[in-house]
């Protein structure tokens, strides 16, 4: 029987500086999972990678050997400091807990944040288009997105929730208590980039916003009352910043010692606050060790998180009501897929001896007519009929049981039927391949939402 995997680390159990190479950019997930399938011992396989978390899910008939597949495909990835216990491993039932979990943002940085959800389909339609997609992981996303949808209906852990990019403006806002006629420079004019420039607009600060892209930058900086800056006048810009928050998609630093180096020189002891949103990071982290230079990175908000966190912590008690109740629905289609299959094998099995004894009795019956042999073998399939009607019966009952799964396989079991062969994977949207895994951490360009 296949059963679901999952090897990962978040921002629970592992720092940014750990995260960051195992960060996987959105137009590279695709090919990653090629790579990952490619040995042929994965049935189906999906992998989630957001600022905060990098996630295989993968399903196999020996969950064992899958683990290790799954290990190793990320653990390759690790830097030499990093020991492998960092990545977590659940197995079964806890694996579908925890995609609920997830796509409903239970387990984010900031519970209750709209963007994991989105994270989660695009990685859904990664794995689509990378045909590693099938039956169990189809069933278990799509109903993620539903019991997500149900989390934020039926609940109010949404209500005043934050997103990491309006937490990194409540940073600021901590740091000089007010930022009405402070400079605050917006590098990068992405998603994690618009939703700060959104929360940075109700603070009266003076924005300016950069991005390699001109035309972006101005889009957003006019939708947001800010100022666009071309890129060039990033140095000048750094300068005159009282705050500066970076969320790029760049796969190396922005900002390094030898940048910074004129800007720190040219600010005269002014102080600067650098907060970086971006996994891979945008700063260098020897850019905290230059005089009157403040770096804070997206673990440095998990204290900002955890004042929010108490507000919602009713309603995440609410939410996690849900998680279970959806957990059980799809346990029971769980046990309905294993229960139609072996319904029909069992009826197969007895019919197929009916019908051999029948023809073996007979030619020993003589001077009977076609009608008199009718009889005989409708007799034949009415025992079979008769026989199973109570085991099959008590077979679909129990199946809605806890247990059921244990039912089904004891049956298989007893009647010697052969497990069923994994479904098919939906096939691939699209071909080619380029890189290999051990080249994701330098091609990395920076995933979006979770944290980016």
């Amino acid at each position: 029987m296949r059963d679901f995997v999952v090897v990962g680390l978040s921002h629970r159990t592992a720092p940014v500086e750990i995260r960051e190479h195992l960060a996987v950019a959105p137009d590279r997930l695709e090919q990653e999972l090629r790579e990952i399938a490619a040995n042929g011992r994965l049935d189906e396989a999906l992998l989630i990678s957001t600022c905060n978390r990098v996630e295989l899910y993968v399903t196999s008939a020996n969950p064992i050997a899958a683990s290790q597949i799954a290990k190793d495909a990320l653990a390759k990835r690790l830097p030499e400091a990093a020991d492998d216990d960092v990545l977590y491993q659940e197995r079964g039932i806890d694996v579908v807990r925890h995609i609920f979990r997830v796509a409903s943002s239970l387990d984010s940085l900031v519970i209750g944040e709209p963007q994991i959800l989105g994270q989660v389909k695009e990685a859904f339609d990664a794995a689509k288009g990378a045909g590693t997609m099938g039956t169990l992981l189809g069933r278990c996303f799509t109903q993620s997105f539903a019991t997500a949808k149900r989390v934020r209906n039926e609940t109010g852990i949404a209500e005043g929730t934050v997103s990491v990019s309006s937490i990194a403006c409540e940073l600021a806002k901590k740091i000089f208590g007010n930022l009405e006629g402070r400079r605050t420079l917006l590098i990068g004019a992405g998603e994690m980039g618009e939703a700060a420039a959104r929360s940075l607009q109700q603070t009266g600060t003076n924005l300016h916003v950069i991005n390699r892209s001109e035309e972006r930058a101005r889009a957003l900086a006019e939708s947001c009352a800010g100022r666009a800056v071309p890129y060039e006048r990033l140095t000048t810009e750094l300068a005159d910043a009282d705050v500066v928050i970076v969320s790029t998609a760049s796969p190396k630093f922005i900002l390094t010692p030898e940048l910074m180096k004129s800007v720190v020189r040219s600010r005269r002891r002014r102080p600067l606050f650098i907060i970086d949103i971006a996994v891979p990071r945008d700063v260098d982290p020897r850019v905290a060790n230059m005089d009157n230079v403040f770096v804070y990175d997206v673990d440095d908000l998990q204290q900002v998180a955890e004042e929010n966190l108490a507000v919602r912590a009713r309603e995440a008690a609410l939410a996690e009501r849900i998680i279970e109740e959806e957990l059980d629905a799809f346990s029971a289609w769980r046990r309905s897929l294993e229960l139609a299959p072996t319904i029909v094998a069992l009826r197969k099995r007895f019919g197929q001896i009916a019908d051999e004894e029948v023809r073996r009795a007979l030619p020993r019956l003589e001077g009977l007519t076609q009608s008199d042999r009718a009889v005989v073998e409708a007799m034949g399939r009415s025992l079979v009929n008769k026989l199973l009607h109570e085991p099959m019966t008590q077979l679909k009952a129990g199946a809605g049981e806890l247990d059921g799964a244990l039912l089904i396989d004891a049956v298989r079991r007893l009647f010697a039927i052969p497990a069923e062969k994994p479904a098919d994977k939906e096939p691939s949207t699209q071909s080619g391949e380029e890189g290999t895994v051990t080249h994701l951490a330098a091609t990395a360009s920076g995933p979006t939402g979770e944290s980016k």
